[in-house]
């Protein structure tokens, strides 16, 4: 018989709580949204479907925690340090590797912003994830234009937009995400400022 949930103690009950977002997650990333059961999610890390509303008084409850999971779990920071340009380079082979090692995770992120068209809570709070992402951006391709970094013509505020598609766009093919945002950054960055291509050279550098 499964443990009462009321009787589990604080390390246990967060303990439980996690298991049953990372079960969820699995469920999104196997079936998406469509195939999001609690009863399915509740057998999975064994425990009676009645108990789920325990841990998480609604459905919806569990997809915000879906959420803040697969953030702590993808984020990157762009380095403070080095020239914009290769700040930009590190930053999106950070995120290529990511997308290689972790392609479940950003399956989830796809299906979530999907359901958010049609969810604003959850919209609300994507975007408010989002704002650090774009706060930091926007600091970056500012100082790179600064320094004259970019090339002709790239805005900084569209470069920020750009940035954000082409890796949303790209989490859907993570076998092919280091080509993708390769070239991003060679498009983006001055010819001047782009090294010739390295076999030797540390990946970032």
């Amino acid at each position: 018989m499964a443990k009462d949930s009321r009787r589990v103690g604080g390390d246990g009950l967060k303990d439980r709580r996690q298991g049953l977002v990372e079960a969820a997650v699995r469920s999104i990333a196997e079936c998406g949204f469509e195939g999001l059961r609690l009863r399915i999610v509740a057998a999975d890390v064994g425990i009676d479907h009645s108990t789920v509303h325990h841990y998480f008084a609604t459905k919806e409850d569990l997809v915000a925690a879906v959420l803040v999971y697969v953030t702590d779990q993808l984020t990157t920071t762009i380095p403070s340090e080095n020239s914009p340009e290769r700040r930009l380079r590190r930053h999106l082979d950070a995120l290529a590797a990511l997308m290689s090692e972790r392609p479940q995770l950003f399956t989830v992120t796809a299906e979530l912003d999907l359901r958010s068209r049609r969810d604003d809570r959850l919209r609300a709070k994507i975007e408010l994830d989002e704002a650090g992402w774009r706060s930091a951006l926007g600091a970056l391709l500012r100082s790179g234009h600064e320094s004259g970094a970019w090339a002709p013509g790239l805005d900084p505020i569209a470069g920020v937009e750009l940035i954000i598609a082409v890796v949303k766009g790209a989490r859907l093919s993570p076998s092919r995400a280091g080509v993708s945002l390769t070239q991003l950054s060679r498009l983006m960055i001055a010819a001047d400022r782009f090294p010739a291509t390295n076999p030797t050279a540390k990946r970032g550098d």
